[in-house]
């Protein structure tokens, strides 16, 4: 877990805040994966592999799965919980949509999902939080609890911690199926102290103290290797260096 700290510039002397935080600026999130030929195996030494020894991203499994980890490493108690995304026309995902973590049973913490809160949210308040990526709020819906950003609801979670392991299909579906937003193309994003970073298909896109800015780019792969340090081998990315 030391060289998981280092991939993300923190210590073991790091708050929660600023473990959230610089796992954010540092880690991708990212869906490469699943436009090329490799399963995602839900197990710590493959995620461990993958985002720190390789420097790679990764979805919300992935993301929130090896950052509990480094939590209960450091002495925190962590539970993951299951959430349903609200998708459009906010109709609800499916169970097991994303993960999200329970943190001392005080903090939501969430690395895995895009564009969300830069710090660990208050799981006890019910008032408006103000973060640097926006205004959060936790609403309760009967045995479950809303997560709102900017007054949309972005997900529901449950409240009954769950293992690793009961998120394996749902990521299999994720990964291979036609529906899954996931299999739409590939993208990488992540957080800027002052913005967000995006290369989605041929765009890259830049939010920089509230300004958007969008450019086409020649070569996909070298912009993800530029931004995001995503270097592609030819023998096992055939298929998303054929869609970029």
């Amino acid at each position: 877990m030391d060289t998981y700290l280092q991939r993300i510039g923190a210590s073991r002397t790091s708050s929660l805040a600023e473990l959230h935080e610089r796992h954010l600026l540092s880690v991708p999130f990212e869906n490469l994966d699943t436009h090329m030929d490799t399963r995602i195996v839900l197990e710590v030494p493959w995620l461990h592999d993958k985002i720190v020894e390789r420097r790679r991203g990764g979805f919300c499994y992935e993301l929130n799965g090896l950052f509990a980890e480094l939590l209960r490493d450091l002495g925190y108690e962590v539970d993951l919980l299951a959430a349903r995304v609200y998708g459009e026309e906010q109709r609800l995902g499916p169970p097991f949509d994303h993960m999200a973590l329970l943190v001392d049973g005080e903090w939501l913490a969430d690395v895995g999902f895009g564009s969300f809160s830069l710090h660990p949210l208050s799981w006890t308040s019910r008032e408006d939080q103000q973060d640097p990526c926006g205004v959060f709020r936790l609403r309760d819906h009967g045995d479950d609890v809303d997560v709102l950003h900017d007054g949309s609801p972005a997900y529901r979670l449950e409240r009954r911690p769950r293992e690793l392991a009961e998120f394996v299909p749902a990521c299999w579906w994720q990964q291979t199926a036609p529906e899954s937003h996931f299999r739409k193309g590939p993208m990488a994003t992540r957080a800027l102290p002052d913005g967000r970073i995006t290369v989605a298909g041929a765009k890259l896109v830049v939010t920089e103290n509230g300004r958007k800015t969008s450019t086409d780019v020649d070569d996909p792969a070298a912009a993800l290797l530029e931004h995001f340090g995503v270097h592609f081998r030819q023998s096992n990315a055939s298929g998303v260096l054929r869609q970029l």
